[in-house]
């Protein structure tokens, strides 16, 4: 019996870079796939004309220009990302919305300095699981806002509570062993576990914690992606594409009919529709 190959563990995502410009090349796809969580954590948050917000990790800016339109022109948001691919796309979609309340910056959300006045509201789609540091990086997080002011963040409950990751490992593993990642690696489930979120916002320097399961349909690729856009995606936008390279050309191929004939199963017309998770998490400064 041949032995499976052994899938190489990956470099930390680079967000100021790879990363950064695999999302904006599939910003669409991805932007489709997580808006389900996203509507749910803005109606969370429930903003208000004239407040002033920050929006951590804000990718290609969609969640800033909806809090932007909800603010309106009394209020301001401001999108903080480590890409300055991201940050440059996101600023010519609030240009061409001419939405002068929307602004963006480039820079790291654990040590970047606060300039101008504190906001009152945090606000984070997927944006706070990367943190090398986490511990400090709360704490700063908590610089950015004013005495009560308020944190709204979601971040992925665990793989196995996520048809749309599950689903895709425990087809890798029919091929290949995966490489172990330590429980708390910066990554897309760093925070999978509420009581560490929690104990990370709590020594951060937030109280009144709330943290809420998220459950529903999430289409992978975004509404409308075949069976066969939808492996794609999976190799060529998201991280988990990067350990799959390592596997060789004949693996790869393997994995990716077995996606494409898992993907047929779960399309129902509209796009491949899975189950999802996520915690909901709330948290005043």
């Amino acid at each position: 019996m041949t032995a499976k190959p052994v899938l190489s563990r990956q470099p930390p995502e680079d967000w100021s870079g790879e990363m950064g410009e695999r999302w904006l090349k599939h910003l669409a796809q991805f932007e489709g796939m997580i808006a389900p969580i996203g509507l749910a954590l803005l109606q969370q948050a429930g903003y208000r004309e004239g407040e002033r917000v920050i929006d951590i990790g804000c990718g290609g800016g969609a969640t800033t220009l909806e809090i932007g339109q909800q603010v309106g022109g009394k209020g301001s948001v401001l999108g903080l990302d480590l890409s300055s691919t991201l940050v440059t796309a996101a600023t010519g979609r609030a240009t061409a919305a001419r939405m002068g309340q929307v602004s963006f910056r480039c820079g790291d959300a654990a040590t970047a300095p606060l300039e101008g006045p504190a906001f009152g509201r945090l606000f984070s789609r997927f944006g706070l699981m990367f943190f090398p540091d986490p511990y400090p990086a709360f704490a700063h997080l908590r610089t950015f806002l004013t005495r009560g002011g308020r944190a709204d963040f979601c971040v992925w409950a665990p793989p196995r509570e996520n048809q749309w990751i599950a689903e895709v490992m425990a087809l890798v593993r029919e091929h290949a062993e995966l490489p172990e990642t330590p429980p708390r690696t910066p990554g897309p489930f760093a925070l999978c576990e509420p009581d560490y979120t929690r104990d990370l916002l709590t020594r951060g320097g937030f109280t009144d914690i709330g943290i809420e399961r998220w459950q529903g349909d999430q289409l992978i690729a975004g509404p409308g992606a075949t069976a066969e856009e939808a492996a794609d995606f999976i190799f060529k936008a998201m991280s988990f594409g990067r350990m799959l390279e390592s596997g060789g050309a004949e693996l790869q191929r393997q994995i990716r009919d077995g996606l494409v004939a898992l993907f047929r199963k779960q399309h129902d017309g509209t796009g491949v529709r899975t189950q999802a998770s996520a915690w909901l998490v709330r948290a005043l400064a």
